[in-house]
């Protein structure tokens, strides 16, 4: 499976898409409260089959509805019911079941086999009318489903699944294995002595975007004005947010052409995000390990974490002693019982190199670099 993004021409008649996708929100909101009020009577989950059958029929009544093709609103309800599944199975794990959503603010509805037709070029038939998008690259491969994404400036995307069986895996082997080690400092410290600082793109930008939100929370609300400085604010954060992809992306490249095992310590993220706020929100750890583990699936390389509890600051790279306590403010130690000296991220990065090459049949690794037994 192969997901491509394209941009649709900003045209008058994109209107009737932004429409489809406000009915697709109302459909939403009422198949939520069908949820809601069914539970509260019955003490049940409502089955999908049963709300897509009653949605069917009210679809019939409605001409706003009716917008929304039969198989995008079967999509509605199957996301739902998942969205349910997952609380239900999780709930315990702070997982919060779907509530409404604001129809200004719902972003997106899918097509699978039907209501889209591609006209050649870069002409895609959507219901009853023709789109334009820039067709940056070929569609190829089998479609399996479209997404009409609206963003937060009212711009409009389609999202194309594709089933490409006949795409050729790249394989290149460097015959190397390293360990990283993410800091607040620097980003990222691998085990060979690299470091790669995050280029902090919300910080070098928080100014302009203060600046920004001060001049939206002034205007009065409903205004036109407020909603020309809210599109100044988003694009703010939209410049910020595509930034840090466009750094993250290149970054996953570099690694897996250097290196075919890549291995990391488990983050609790949502305990970082809680001590240190926006700073975790900069860096987007979660973020670039998403786009690295599709990469490296891509180039056939691994990606691999050990436990997060294991103690890889503490521990002595060169005799695997372990230290009792080791203060965060502590950046650089000397090991009591062989004398070496260490610095704290590189001697992380290291422990973690060694041990998760150890727990997949590297063989001891301790003072080599290779992916293979010695």
């Amino acid at each position: 499976m192969k997901t491509l993004k394209f941009k649709l021409y900003e045209h008058k008649r994109s209107k009737h898409l932004k429409r489809m996708i406000n009915a697709a929100g109302v459909i939403y909101n009422h198949c939520i409260a069908l949820h809601k009020r069914y539970y509260r009577i019955w003490g049940k989950h409502l089955n999908c089959a049963k709300l897509q059958s009653h949605i069917a029929k009210l679809r019939k009544r409605n001409s706003f509805w009716q917008l929304v093709g039969s198989q995008a609103v079967q999509d509605i309800c199957q996301r739902i019911d998942k969205a349910y599944q997952l609380f239900f199975k999780h709930n315990k794990k702070g997982v919060r079941p779907p509530e409404f959503k604001k129809v200004k603010k719902y972003k997106s509805l899918t097509l699978k086999q039907a209501g889209y037709k591609f006209l050649g070029r870069n002409r895609v038939k959507i219901g009853k009318r023709v789109y334009q998008f820039w067709k940056s690259r070929e569609i190829e491969g089998k479609i399996k489903t479209i997404t009409i994404k609206r963003t937060a400036l009212g711009e409009m995307f389609m999202v194309i699944v594709v089933d490409n069986e006949l795409e050729p895996e790249i394989k290149s082997t460097t015959g190397k294995i390293a360990g990283f080690d993410f800091g607040l400092k620097v980003f990222l410290t691998c085990s060979d002595g690299t470091k790669i600082d995050s280029p902090e793109f919300l910080k070098q930008s928080l100014n302009a975007i203060k600046k920004a939100s001060r001049y939206h929370s002034k205007k009065l609300k409903g205004s036109h004005n407020r909603e020309r400085a809210r599109k100044n604010l988003v694009r703010k954060h939209e410049d910020v947010c595509n930034k840090r992809r466009d750094w993250f992306w290149k970054l996953a490249h570099t690694l897996t052409d250097k290196f075919d095992v890549l291995c990391f310590e488990t983050l609790n993220l949502k305990g970082m995000q809680r001590l240190w706020g926006r700073k975790i929100s900069d860096l987007a750890f979660g973020e670039f390990l998403q786009i690295l583990e599709w990469v490296a699936q891509k180039k056939n390389k691994q990606v691999v974490y050990i436990n997060q509890w294991y103690p890889s600051s503490k521990t002595c790279s060169v005799c695997g002693h372990i230290l009792e306590s080791l203060d965060l403010a502590i950046r650089q130690w000397r090991c009591p019982s062989c004398n070496s000296f260490h610095g704290r991220d590189e001697n992380a990065a290291k422990n973690i190199q060694m041990v998760e090459a150890s727990t997949i049949g590297l063989g001891d690794v301790r003072l080599a670099m290779p992916a293979i037994a010695v």
